[in-house]
């Protein structure tokens, strides 16, 4: 892309990690100035930094300096002088890192608005919770290579478990743990702070068995629920979970 091609520059907004504002501008003059890079006519900006502002929940802060804000805050500005101009393609890069829940649940509303309003969506994140959430598509990067993509429920079929059981259960036995480990479609039993956790690698009456077994032991439990693989557990699976730097 030349320096001059303005024109698709225009269509593309970019909100990097790094918060990137200008200390001396309020709120509003900072999404102004990015903004006023690609969208001259004065009555069409102000409005779209306007429907900016509402969109990250920033109508009580326009008048506030970037230091004046929280550092949930301080991302949502952000976010909204990379996407005043109305971009069709928008890159953003783990915009919700170190920000508090109320924020990051305002910033994750932001981009789903952003993506049913017909906006293409480049998301980095570590948080697979978040990749549920919004993606289509999503691409699992290990050391700077792909290694898996497709769809959520496509990347999930590429998991070893077919299931995981959880249990609350005060003061289980070893023994009982080793028996649950026999069973037939068993992968991994783990049990900590009174959880016992059950990986199985296939079946469909996991649960039912396991049930069965507790009630015959006469063993006690409080809760217990069974869950499909998260997106999470496959990213685990094939990138590993040794400690990164």
């Amino acid at each position: 892309m030349k320096p001059n091609a303005y024109e698709i520059k225009r269509q593309i907004g970019v909100v990097f990690q790094d918060v990137a504002v200008f200390e001396e501008l309020t709120v509003y003059d900072n999404i102004d100035y990015f903004c006023g890079l690609y969208i001259k006519d004065k009555q069409t900006r102000k409005q779209y930094i306007e429907d900016a502002i509402e969109l990250v929940g920033l109508e009580e802060f326009k008048k506030f300096y970037p230091k004046q804000l929280s550092g949930g805050l301080l991302r949502r500005l952000n976010i909204a002088c990379g996407i005043a101009h109305k971009p069709k393609l928008i890159f953003l890069d783990e915009p919700t890192v170190a920000v508090d829940p109320q924020s990051r649940n305002n910033i994750l509303d932001g981009i789903k608005t952003l993506r049913d309003r017909g906006a293409t969506i480049v998301y980095t994140t570590h948080y697979m919770e978040e990749v549920e959430i919004l993606c289509d598509r999503v691409i699992i990067l290990d050391k700077g290579k792909i290694i898996a993509s497709g769809t959520t429920d496509e990347l999930k079929e590429l998991a070893n478990i077919e299931e995981k059981v959880s249990v609350e259960i005060n003061d289980l036995m070893e023994d009982k743990i080793g028996k649950i480990k026999e069973f037939l479609n068993v992968e991994d039993v783990q049990y900590n702070n009174n959880i016992l956790m059950i990986k199985y690698k296939k079946g469909k009456n996991n649960l039912v068995e396991l049930m069965e077994y507790l009630k015959k032991e006469k063993i006690g439990y409080s809760k217990i629920y069974s869950e499909r693989p998260t997106l999470n557990d496959v990213f685990l699976e094939l990138t590993g979970k040794g400690l990164r730097d």
